[in-house]
């Protein structure tokens, strides 16, 4: 029995799912490129054959249990760049991207004579690291994780872009604490609480990843505390945090002896990010 697109796409919306989603994920399930949504329109009377409705369905349902839409399609948009993501990872935001911008705007500050070091500590899939280096390829990018299987993702990333950094895995930095110091520091760690009732739209990506602590400010504050041995004076950290954090992401800067304490704003308007100077001894 075959069923045509517009009907499959209207049964998946009665459903509930999202109208972009079922696009997506029928695009997917048919082989066809996911931006070519006008496609669908264009040939909405065309009818499917039953593995792909059988399938399409499959997939809905998954959908619906709130299993990101990257973890199905295997793929993910950052900063222009397309990124395999799987459940070995955390699904990219588009607020990361912020923390993209302002390492970017940092960059041309550092001396020009010799490459600009940047640590990207808990890479993931690698976003943030291989962003970096595809905007600015003069620096010299370094990326950390203590999941190997993570590090497998961002691998994978860095091959099929053609991307060189340097990955190891590591806790933060102990396995990276002999090395030259850093001109910058950049991470999107975990930050939501134990506990946190919004973990329960989340339960299909890695817990380690996102919870820290009963406040969500572990990891961050180990951070803080650990970033000036391995910045050069004049370096900078930039951090990812939760919407409601700004504030005591700053406090903690403070209190360690940073300076320049500043944040920035994701699309929403939210203080996404905090970053501050370090011109102190290591």
């Amino acid at each position: 029995m075959c069923a045509r697109i517009a009907k499959v796409l209207q049964q998946a919306q009665a459903q509930g799912l999202e109208a972009l989603d079922a696009q997506y994920l029928l695009l997917w399930v048919l082989g066809r490129e996911l931006h070519d949504r006008a496609w669908l329109r264009a040939h909405d009377t065309d009818e499917l054959p039953t593995e792909a409705v059988s399938r399409f369905e499959q997939l809905c349902q998954q959908r619906l249990d709130q299993v990101p839409l990257a973890y199905l399609i295997g793929q993910r948009g950052f900063y222009g760049l397309e990124l395999h993501v799987d459940a070995r990872v955390l699904d990219p935001r588009p607020d990361t991207e912020t923390l993209v911008d302002w390492a970017l705007q940092l960059l041309p500050s550092f001396p020009p004579h010799s490459a600009p070091r940047v640590l990207d500590l808990g890479t993931g899939s690698g976003a943030i690291a291989l962003a970096i280096k595809h905007q600015w390829p003069q620096a010299q990018v370094d990326a950390v994780d203590a999941s190997a299987e993570a590090l497998a993702v961002a691998r994978q990333n860095a091959a099929h872009l053609g991307l060189e950094v340097a990955w190891c895995v590591s806790d933060w930095f102990e396995a990276v604490a002999e090395q030259e110091p850093w001109h910058l520091l950049v991470s999107n760690p975990p930050y939501i609480a134990e506990g946190d009732v919004h973990l329960a739209a989340l339960r299909h990506e890695p817990r380690s990843a996102l919870t820290s602590g009963p406040e969500g400010l572990d990891d961050l504050r180990q951070l803080i505390h650990q970033a000036p041995l391995h910045l050069v004076s004049g370096g900078w950290l930039l951090l990812e945090h939760g919407y409601d954090q700004a504030d005591a992401v700053a406090q903690l800067l403070q209190e360690r002896g940073f300076v320049q304490v500043q944040a920035r704003h994701d699309l929403a308007g939210i203080a996404r990010c905090t970053g501050a100077q370090w011109l102190g001894a290591r």
